[in-house]
C-alpha cells in the first residue's frame, strides 16, 4: 500500500472518566505540554462511568491552547446530526479552529436504544451516518442562503438554517471496521480512525485498499483521506509480543504501518503519564526521523493538503498552482476547495478568484508577493478584512492575499500608549483590546473593517473631529515591497516612505504591522437620532452647519436612502467624548433640534461596545454594488439641493454623510500622502445603477474637493488625480518608481498607469 504523503502527528486517545473528573483534563494538558498535536475521548453517552463527552471536550478546550481535541468517535444515532454540526463548529470557533470531528455509526445497540436512542441494523446504521454526512457539511455551509433540507429515510432536515460556518474546514474521521462503512469512507470521508486491536494482522492495509478502490470509483483521489491509527501497548525491557517493548521496538513496529500501509496520525491509547511521556520523547522524534528517512529514499512528497479530481478540475487558466512553497500551499484556497466561498468575496461585492492565499507571518507574506511577482498576467488584490467597499479586495480569475492571520494586538508601551497592530485584525476587536487601558484610536464606523485597508487609505472614524484620522495616530510600520524585502518604517526610517503609507500605502507594499499611538477615553455618549428628513436640503445643509460648529469631542454621520412613503428618513449617529450626561445632552440638543425625531436613543458605553456592530466575518457579497464618494469642505445650498435631487430619485439605497474637519484639519496638508485635510466631509452614494449613479456624480464634482479611494467604486479616468494634489501625486509616482517599478500592487487605483 502507498504512503499518502500527509504530515506525521501523534495524539492521544484517554478515557473521559467521571470517576476523577480532573484526571483526564490533566492527562490532556499534560499531552499538549509534551507536544502532541490531538487529544481524543471516547464518545459513550449511556454510559455512567463517563463524562459526557461534548462537555469534556469543551472543557479541556478551555483548558489548553495550541492542542485539538476530538471525540474517538461521536455516537451518531444519539447526536442529531444537525445539532452535532452546529455543536462542532461552535466548539471550533470558540477554541480557535482546535476541533475535528470524529463520527460513528453507533455498535451498541442495546445501550443506545435505552437512552431512546434508534434500534437499528449495522446495515442501517451504514445508511443512517450517509445520511447525516450531507446535514452535518449543509449546516457549515453559512454562506449558503438557501434554508437546509433533506429528505432522508433516517434524518429530515425542513428548511433548517445554516450556521455557524466553523473556524476552520473540519475534517470528518470515520471509525470503522466493516467493508460497506470502508466504501462509505472511500466515498464521503475524510479520514479512517480504527483502532489497531480490533484488527486482523495486515488488516489496516487491506481497508485501505477498500477506501482506496471505492474513492476512485467515486472520482476522488485516495490521498485526499487522511488516515489515522489507534494504537497502545506497554513499555518494558523485552520485546514480548507487538508495542510490547522497548521504545526502539515500537519504533520498528510502527514504521511499516506510516511508509507501507498509509498511517499518517498515530493515536496512543493509555491514561498513564509515563507512557504517554515516553511515547512523546521517546517514541515520537525517533519515529519521525525514520519516516522522514524513508521518504526521502522513496522520493514521497508530503503534503497536509490533498484536493480530488473535481478540485482540480476548478482551477483558473493562468496560474501555476503546483508551484507554491509549500508554506503557502498548506492554507491556500482554491475554487474547487470547501472554503472557497468563504474567501471568494467580501461582505458587499462578488468575487471569484483563482487562488486565495493565506499567509500566517511575515516570511509567508514575502513568499506571497513572489508568486504575485511570478503572476504578473493576473490580478492582484490584497485583503486585510472583509469590507472593501471599492471591489479591490477581491478579483475574477486573479490572486487575493488575504491578511487575515496576520491579526494580533500588541500593547508595546503603556506609557506612550503605543500599541501593535496586524493588518488582518477587525476594528472591533482592536477596540476590546484597548479597552481595559482606557484607549482608543480612531477606526471608522463598522467594527468588521479590518486594520490594514483603512490604516493605509486614511481612516475616517468617531473619534476623527477630536484625534484625528487612523494614520495621523500611525508611528511606524512594518511592510513588504515588491521585490520582496522586509522593511520598517518611521520618522526617521525611510520617512519619505512612511509619508506615502499613510494614504496611499496599498500601492507601496504589503503592510505586515502597524505601530499606533492610542488616546485616551473612557465611557462615551452614543447616540442614533431617526429624523423625518423630508425636506431633504434644509436638513443636509443645517446637518452640515450644525456639525462644523460642534466643539469637537462630537463627531458622526448621518445616513439616508430612498424615500418611502413620500418621507425621507435620516438616521444620524453621534458619539460624544465624554461620561458627563449633562455634557452629552448639551452637545446633541442642537442636532436633536434639526428636525422632527421619529425616534432616539442615547447611551453611555464604552467605544468598544459602540463598534462591535459586525456580528462576525462575512464574505458572502455578490455582484457588483456601485459607490461614489467625495470630500468637501461644507454642506453648500447648492450642494444640499443637488443631494436632495438625487436622493429623491429613489435610486440610491445608501447615502452618507460622515464628519472629518477638527483635528483632522491641524495636520499639514502635505505631512501625508492623504491630503484635502480643509475637507469637514466625507460623501458616500450607493446604487444597483452604475451609469446613474456616475452621471448624477459627476454632474455634482464642481462641489467636490477631492476623492477618497475607500468610497470609489468607479474603474473610469482620473481617480487617482482626484484623489491626491498634483505635487501629492508628483511626490508619490517618484516613490512609487523607488519602491514598486514594475507596477506590482497595480490593481488599487494604480498610481503609475500600465
Amino acid at each position: 500500500m502507498p504512503d499518502y504523503g500527509h504530515p506525521l502527528r501523534f495524539g492521544t486517545f484517554i478515557t473521559p472518566s467521571a470517576a476523577r473528573p480532573d484526571a483526564p483534563v490533566a492527562l490532556a494538558q499534560l499531552a499538549e505540554e509534551l507536544g502532541y498535536e490531538l487529544v481524543t475521548f471516547q464518545d459513550h453517552p449511556y454510559q455512567p462511568a463517563f463524562l459526557d463527552t461534548w462537555t469534556l471536550l469543551s472543557w479541556v478546550a478551555a483548558q489548553t491552547s495550541r492542542i485539538h481535541v476530538a471525540a474517538n468517535v461521536h455516537n451518531l444515532p444519539l447526536r442529531p446530526p444537525a445539532v452535532l454540526a452546529r455543536a462542532a463548529a461552535s466548539l471550533d470557533l470558540l477554541s480557535g479552529g482546535r476541533f475535528e470531528l470524529g463520527l460513528g455509526a453507533g455498535g451498541f445497540v442495546d445501550p443506545i436504544a435505552a437512552m431512546g436512542g434508534p434500534r437499528r441494523t449495522p446495515a442501517e446504521n451504514v445508511a443512517a451516518l450517509a445520511e447525516a454526512l450531507p446535514i452535518i457539511r449543509g449546516i457549515w455551509d453559512a454562506d449558503e442562503r438557501r434554508p437546509l433540507r433533506l429528505d432522508g429515510e433516517y434524518y429530515h432536515v425542513d428548511g433548517a438554517k445554516r450556521g455557524p460556518a466553523p473556524a476552520h474546514d473540519i475534517p470528518i474521521w470515520i471509525g470503522a471496521l466493516k467493508p460497506r462503512m470502508l466504501r462509505l469512507i472511500g466515498r464521503a470521508g475524510d479520514g479512517w480512525l480504527p483502532s489497531l486491536a480490533y484488527l486482523e494482522p495486515g488488516g489496516f492495509a487491506a481497508g485501505n485498499a477498500v477506501i482506496d478502490e471505492a474513492a476512485r470509483a467515486a472520482g476522488r483521489e485516495p490521498r485526499e483521506i487522511r488516515r489515522l491509527l489507534n494504537v497502545g501497548g506497554r513499555f518494558q525491557a523485552d520485546g514480548a509480543g507487538l508495542l510490547q517493548g522497548p521504545p526502539e521496538q515500537w519504533i520498528e513496529e510502527l514504521l511499516p504501518f506510516v511508509v507501507d500501509d498509509g498511517a499518517s496520525t498515530l493515536i496512543l491509547a493509555s491514561d498513564d503519564p509515563a507512557t504517554l511521556r515516553t511515547f512523546a520523547t521517546e517514541v515520537a522524534p525517533g519515529l519521525r526521523e525514520r519516516v522522514a528517512e524513508e521518504r526521502a529514499s522513496r522520493g514521497v512528497d508530503v503534503s497536509a493538503r490533498v484536493r480530488g479530481t473535481a478540485a482540480l478540475a476548478a482551477r483558473r487558466p493562468g496560474i501555476d498552482y503546483d508551484s507554491l512553497p509549500p508554506a503557502l500551499a498548506e492554507n491556500a484556497v482554491e475554487p474547487g476547495d470547501r472554503e472557497y466561498r468563504r474567501v471568494r468575496s467580501n461582505y458587499l461585492r462578488g468575487g471569484s478568484p483563482g487562488l486565495v492565499l493565506r499567509p500566517r507571518d511575515v516570511d509567508e507574506v514575502v513568499q506571497a508577493v513572489a508568486v504575485a511577482r511570478d503572476h504578473r498576467g493576473v490580478p492582484l488584490g490584497i485583503r486585510s478584512g472583509s469590507h472593501g467597499i471599492s471591489g479591490r479586495s477581491t478579483n475574477d480569475g486573479g490572486l487575493v492575499i488575504d491578511l487575515s492571520a496576520l491579526a494580533g494586538v500588541e500593547v508595546l508601551d503603556e506609557a506612550t500608549r503605543r500599541v501593535r497592530v496586524g493588518p488582518g485584525a477587525r476594528w472591533q476587536d482592536v477596540a476590546a483590546a484597548l479597552a481595559p487601558h482606557g484607549w482608543v484610536i480612531t477606526s471608522g464606523d463598522y467594527g468588521g473593517v479590518g486594520v490594514g485597508g483603512l490604516a493605509t487609505a486614511a481612516g475616517v472614524g468617531y473619534f476623527a473631529r477630536e484625534h484625528g484620522l487612523t494614520i495621523d495616530a500611525m508611528r511606524a510600520a512594518e511592510l513588504v515591497l515588491a521585490d520582496g524585502s522586509v522593511v520598517r518604517v518611521d520618522a526617521e526610517h525611510d520617512p519619505e516612505l512612511f509619508w506615502g503609507v499613510r494614504g496611499a500605502g496599498a500601492n507601496l507594499g504589503i503592510v505586515t504591522a502597524f505601530e499606533f499611538e492610542a488616546a485616551e477615553a473612557g465611557d462615551v455618549g452614543w447616540a442614533q437620532l431617526a429624523f423625518d428628513a423630508s425636506d431633504t436640503a434644509a436638513f443636509l445643509e443645517a446637518w452640515g452647519r450644525t456639525m462644523e460648529a460642534a466643539p469637537r469631542d462630537i463627531s458622526g454621520e448621518v445616513i439616508l436612502g430612498a424615500p418611502r412613503g413620500g418621507r425621507m428618513t435620516a438616521m444620524g449617529m453621534l458619539l460624544v467624548d465624554s461620561s458627563d450626561p449633562d455634557t452629552i445632552l448639551d452637545r446633541l440638543r442642537p442636532f436633536a433640534e434639526l428636525a422632527p425625531l421619529l425616534d432616539q436613543s442615547v447611551v453611555l458605553a464604552p467605544y468598544a461596545s459602540v463598534i462591535a456592530n459586525a456580528p462576525g466575518e462575512s464574505n458572502g457579497g455578490s455582484g457588483t454594488p456601485v459607490a461614489r464618494g467625495g470630500l468637501v469642505e461644507h454642506v453648500t445650498p447648492e450642494l444640499a439641493e443637488d443631494l436632495a435631487r438625487m436622493l429623491r430619485s429613489g435610486r440610491v439605497h445608501f447615502f452618507q454623510v460622515r464628519a472629518v474637519g477638527g483635528a483632522v484639519a491641524d495636520v499639514p496638508e502635505d505631512a501625508t500622502a492623504y491630503a484635502h485635510r480643509s475637507a469637514n466631509f466625507s460623501l458616500a452614494a450607493m446604487s444597483s445603477d452604475p451609469d446613474w449613479l456616475n452621471a448624477q456624480w459627476d454632474a455634482l464634482e464642481h462641489h467636490v474637493l477631492g476623492v477618497y479611494l475607500s468610497f470609489e467604486a468607479d474603474p473610469r479616468g482620473d481617480r487617482v488625480e482626484r484623489a491626491f494634489p498634483p505635487a501629492t501625486l508628483a511626490r508619490l509616482r517618484e516613490l512609487k518608481s523607488r519602491v514598486d517599478p514594475t507596477g506590482l500592487f497595480r490593481d488599487n487605483f494604480a498610481l503609475i498607469p500600465e
